[in-house]
């Protein structure tokens, strides 16, 4: 029964330290705080530009789909259907600025990054091919030397092939 404790623990341990699990681990982690930045950014500079048009709480902004409508104290709707699309607003430029933010200082610089690895290891294999076709051309020299001398024998004569 302990092996098979020992043998659950160890592929647990095994799951947990897999690169791929601590890497999404650790994105969710950094996404949640990076939330709270997008956040600011909306609220503190987004929503004011917006607001320079009309409100400056994009919520605020709706459409009544049957009116009238009216809310109470709390927010909550009493009578009509509102559509609240100041929220779809402002969630959208949430999600906006989080992408733009994650391409231009995550994605591009990482692609660049790879892009020159993947470079450098091409121009490696590339003179590796170069050394490999050399040597085999030298060997393939020593070897036509060697038949040559071979097949002149003593005397520079070479050897008759029905000898």
């Amino acid at each position: 029964m302990s092996e098979k404790k020992t043998g659950l623990l160890a592929g647990f341990k095994a799951f947990l330290m897999r690169g791929n699990v601590v890497d999404l681990a650790v994105a969710v982690v950094i996404g949640a705080a990076f939330t709270n930045i997008v956040n600011s950014v909306v609220k503190g500079i987004i929503s004011p530009l917006v607001g320079a048009i009309g409100t400056k709480d994009l919520d605020r902004y709706s459409s009544c789909l049957k009116s009238p409508c009216e809310t109470n104290a709390t927010g909550e709707v009493v009578s009509g259907i509102p559509i609240m699309w100041g929220t779809v607003l402002n969630a959208t430029l949430s999600f906006v600025i989080t992408a733009a933010v994650v391409y231009f200082l995550m994605v591009l610089p990482m692609a660049k990054y790879l892009a020159k690895v993947e470079q450098r290891r091409r121009a490696r294999e590339g003179v590796q091919e170069t050394m490999e076709i050399t040597e085999l051309e030298v060997l393939k020299e020593i070897r036509d030397t060697l038949v040559a001398q071979r097949n002149a024998g003593p005397g520079g004569q070479g050897r008759d092939a029905s000898a």
